[in-house]
């Protein structure tokens, strides 16, 4: 890739320290570009304030804003949900965004006529592969730019030195310059203190938590909610039908004022090192609990053992950035399939980080109490699983034998 030739860029911009310099520095490095910036609107809220405002003035030319959350949550998050895809407890928060957003700047890209797409990943971090690789399946042939390959800043402290010699403005400072990502469903906090695990997160910290609070802090009385699935995704919550966006806001609410959906963890990074994350991803996590309770009593024992190796699977693709890929293609559609008879209704009981189950119902219930009960019954003859054991155990009466007709230990 020729500096010389890169005459239009297209940065994938968040308005974050990263980004926010990366725009001088093109103008710098590259021969001064036209630099057009795209945000993908996911649901960051008060993060977007002022986002194209700050573009032109540290020197791009353009910048699109474009509403992706809709399309976020029905075509990323809630499959996933539905497959029961978790990464080592991570619920996938920035895993599900990056690919849609990608996928538009591609797009951007391409409509442009850009030379060139360039992103503010670090050489160190999972990003980096999941942006190249959705802009791959996009713009295959496009060039991609990323500064934290090639300049001489090695830290945060040197970007927001950066920053202040070019009079880029941000909202962050030395003190409070945690590594955050923040969408509709999650937001993620990295580095500072949390860089060592023996640091436990100050939860109860002013301005630490931003969807809601700590499980001491939350209310000493228990919150009910109730879910309404059709086929495996959320419609209506608490009797009230509600888009994709709504729902999430509302049990983001729900789940915050209740300290729900914290997690701390020391992630494998896709890079090959460990790294440690605190999550917040309150109705998030009210989703999940709730899709698997439901799925309890309506799918039968092999679907759900067997579609939890494929959620396992689904779940480092998505994280291991390959998304547009055929095996996961591939279990999107086994997943849909199975589906098919998950309608029904779930509470839940919220209760200082707590979700307990609180009752469960569906028309395709698999549960059957006539059978189930401990009770006097006539549809079950106990009698019958003499020949049963007989059978299953064989195997192991047989290998039982053999070791003691060879005085094998």
């Amino acid at each position: 890739m020729n500096k010389n030739e890169i005459k239009k860029v297209v940065l994938a911009y968040s308005g974050g320290l990263d980004t926010s310099i990366i725009i001088p520095w093109l103008k710098e490095n590259y021969n001064n570009p036209e630099i057009i910036a795209v945000s993908g609107n996911v649901g960051q809220a008060s993060e977007l304030e002022g986002l194209e405002e700050k573009a032109i003035k540290t020197g791009a030319s353009k910048c699109y804003i474009e509403d992706l959350t809709e399309e976020f949550l029905t075509d990323y998050v809630f499959p996933c949900v539905q497959a029961g895809a978790v990464y080592e407890e991570y619920l996938l928060g920035t895993a599900f965004a990056r690919p849609p957003i990608a996928k538009r700047i591609a797009e951007i890209a391409i409509a442009e006529g850009a030379d060139a797409i360039c992103h503010g990943c670090t050489g160190k971090g999972n990003d980096q592969v999941r942006f190249e690789l959705a802009i791959k399946a996009f713009a295959p042939d496009m060039p991609i730019i990323a500064p934290w390959r090639e300049w001489d800043i090695k830290s945060r402290e040197e970007e927001i030195e950066y920053a202040e010699a070019h009079n880029v403005p941000l909202k962050i400072n030395r003190e409070t310059n945690y590594s955050k990502d923040k969408n509709i469903w999650h937001l993620s906090h990295e580095g500072l203190d949390l860089e060592d695990p023996a640091n436990e997160p100050q939860y109860n910290k002013e301005g630490f938590l931003e969807m809601g609070v700590s499980p001491e802090m939350a209310p000493d009385k228990p919150t009910y909610v109730s879910l309404h699935f059709e086929k495996g995704v959320c419609t209506a919550v608490d009797g009230k039908e509600m888009g994709a966006v709504e729902l999430v806001e509302y049990l983001n609410k729900l789940g915050g004022e209740n300290g729900i959906g914290l997690l701390d963890i020391v992630e494998n990074r896709l890079v090959g090192m460990k790294c440690r994350g605190v999550y917040e991803t309150p109705g998030g996590a009210i989703l999940y609990k709730a899709h698997s309770v439901l799925e309890s009593i309506c799918l039968d024992k092999e679907t759900a053992h067997y579609k939890a190796l494929v959620a396992q699977k689904l779940a480092e693709l998505v994280y291991n950035a390959q998304w547009f890929t055929p095996l996961t293609e591939a279990i999107l559609s086994f997943v849909k399939t199975t589906q098919k008879t998950v309608t029904g209704d779930v509470t839940l009981k919220l209760y200082k980080g707590n979700m307990i189950n609180a009752g469960v119902s569906s028309p395709y219930s698999l549960y059957d109490p006539e059978i189930a009960t401990f009770d006097e019954d006539d549809v079950y003859d106990q009698k019958d699983s003499q020949g049963f054991i007989n059978l299953y155990g064989l195997p192991t009466k047989v290998y039982a034998k053999m070791k003691a007709k060879n005085n094998l230990k």
